[in-house]
């Protein structure tokens, strides 16, 4: 599994410019805030990515079962189901344990972290989120 440097926030090199056609790539964005959701749709549409979106944890398990995204971006505070418990679920299953899981959420907090990490995500990130800096982490789950 691939993991980006937990600790690591460095200025991302501008991404935004990467031809649309080029990105065909799926992203589920698990978030309960409608005004996040539309944030980071607004972001990885423009950036090329095909979106999808699930409202809690449990919609982000079904949503990643059924789509197969190839990256996830979940937030931790849902109803629900929060997101370590259903980034717990998706490495536990077979289905779904290889897709990227980039947390992206409020909680700052290094155990909020690392608790993340030992759940499975790959990335944690905390909101509100540099979109450039974001980008970039997609692109290099994807091996772009």
């Amino acid at each position: 599994m691939r993991r980006l440097n937990p600790n690591a926030n460095p200025p991302a090199q501008d991404v935004s410019a990467t031809s649309v056609s080029s990105v065909t790539a799926t992203v589920l964005v698990v978030d309960d805030s409608p005004t996040e959701t539309r944030i980071l749709f607004n972001t990885l549409t423009k950036a090329g990515y095909r979106v999808e979106t699930a409202a809690n944890g449990e919609e982000g398990v079904d949503a990643a079962r059924r789509l197969h995204p190839d990256v996830i971006l979940m937030d931790v505070i849902m109803p629900v189901l929060n997101g370590f418990q259903a980034t717990r679920i998706l490495r536990g299953d077979v289905e779904t344990a290889d897709i990227p899981i980039i947390m992206v959420t409020t909680k700052d907090m290094k155990t909020d972290r690392t608790w993340g990490l030992r759940q499975g995500a790959n990335d944690y990130l905390v909101k509100p989120v540099d979109r450039q800096l974001l980008l970039e982490r997609i692109r290099i789950l994807l091996g772009a």
